[in-house]
């Protein structure tokens, strides 16, 4: 039986939203080189896989936080999703920016929360975690009770998973990266060495160096 993590980490790789390429990395912007590049905005323009998406998400977060009652989506790549979500959900919507606006009324959470309403805030892509958790510290400043972040894909980098615990925030993703590289390996997308250099990587991804 497939699990609903393969389901998503081989609709990443179909519709190539995720390309692995560990002899020949990218260079991320903050430097870092990842044999790795990840792009969920793609799965917009996937009726199916966007739905996948979304029907998983809710289900994990129902599962995962019963009490939420607000959907939050981070600016941009979170908005979609949580829009699909709120609306499986029936739940209301807002989404975050990443600044405050400069002109009207210098909003940075777009929509209507109420003070103590407890929110889920969705993000497509989880690295260090670094973007997500500020927008939930904009939240909580703004009266609402994160009660969690869920996400589409982690990388599962080391950094990342001590944000979190270190914000105490619970995570939730529909899938993670030894999901994709494992399930990479099945679909013979990649080879048995590049598997070994795509595990070393997230062990240790500023050190690590494409043999």
């Amino acid at each position: 039986m497939t699990t609903i993590e393969t389901k998503i980490a081989k609709d990443l790789l179909d519709i190539e939203a995720v390309f692995l390429s560990p002899n020949d990395p990218f260079t991320w912007a903050s430097g870092i080189k990842s044999p790795i590049y990840c792009d969920n905005r793609i799965t917009m323009s996937y009726p199916e896989v966007r739905k996948a998406i979304a029907q998983g998400l809710a289900d994990k977060i129902k599962a995962a936080y019963p009490e939420v009652e607000v959907i939050a989506g981070t600016a941009t790549a979170g908005i979609p999703h949580a829009a699909w979500v709120a609306d499986i959900l029936n739940l209301p919507m807002v989404y975050i920016r990443s600044k405050a606006k400069d002109h009207g009324k210098g909003n940075q959470i777009e929509g209507r929360i109420e003070k103590g309403q407890k929110m889920v805030v969705i993000e497509d892509l989880i690295s260090t975690g670094g973007s997500v958790l500020e927008a939930c510290e904009v939240a909580e400043r703004e009266g609402a009770d994160v009660v969690g972040v869920s996400a589409i894909f982690t990388y599962e980098l080391p950094k990342g998973l001590a944000n979190f615990e270190n914000a105490k925030i619970p995570l939730t993703t529909l899938t993670n990266y030894s999901t994709l590289v494992e399930t990479a390996l099945t679909s013979e997308y990649i080879n048995e060495a590049d598997l070994e250099l795509l595990q070393a990587w997230k062990q240790d991804p500023e050190n690590w160096i494409s043999k």
